[in-house]
């Protein structure tokens, strides 16, 4: 399956998340390229929208690779393959690096009001796309300890075995498409351009939580 934009995917996703609309869920994006994506969810959901904060842990020779992740708590999940390819003090420096990168975009994205509390709501965390998975399942482990109704991950597209992976942390994965050829995200979209900071500012600020 490919998908035209992020708003294609965005509107096929929807389809199948059908069953929430009304209820005020809670449309949480993993920044940046996400964001366009659950702005729309959330207003065909009649929900609202913010961005939930994660980091991945780069690879030494591969910053494209993720080793790992790490939310805004500092809790980190490291791939099974992580220990092989950075020492510890690596990791640790790029934990600290990662945190660092959040706590600006925190401060840039939610600047006059707090993140948006997920406590006894459903929740839909929306990407794009994932590959490894680690950074959708370190936002899956942070909003899980703030109790939400109902946990959801929702992306178009995934490798099988990443899906496996993120099942556990959620209660409810939907994903459009699940292709054993998976070489990066992007394969699947013919319009595939970066999302800014400022987009995501601005989305973020016109919506006010709610769209």
């Amino acid at each position: 399956m490919i998908f035209r934009n992020r708003d294609d995917a965005a509107h096929m996703l929807v389809q199948k998340l059908q069953q929430y609309r009304g209820q005020n869920p809670l449309l949480l994006a993993i920044p940046r390229g996400a964001v366009p994506m659950a702005e729309y969810m959330a207003k065909a959901l009649e929900g609202e929208v913010d961005v939930v904060l994660v980091r991945k842990l780069r690879a030494p020779a591969n910053p494209e690779l993720a080793i790992g992740s790490v939310d805004e708590s500092g809790w980190t999940y490291l791939a099974d393959y992580a220990k092989r390819m950075a020492g510890s003090e690596y990791i640790e420096a790029e934990k600290e690096r990662q945190l660092q990168v959040m706590r600006e975009r925190r401060a840039q994205y939610t600047p006059v009001r707090p993140p948006l509390d997920p406590t006894g709501r459903i929740v839909i965390v929306v990407d794009d796309g994932l590959a490894t998975g680690a950074t959708m399942i370190a936002a899956l482990h942070a909003l899980r300890a703030k109790a939400p109704k109902k946990l959801v991950c929702a992306v178009p597209v995934a490798p099988p075995d990443t899906l496996e992976k993120v099942r556990p942390y959620a209660d409810e994965v939907v994903c459009l498409s699940a292709p054993e050829s998976f070489y990066a995200v992007g394969q699947f979209y013919m319009d595939f351009p970066q999302v800014s900071d400022g987009e995501v500012v601005a989305l973020l600020r016109a919506g006010g939580g709610k769209l």
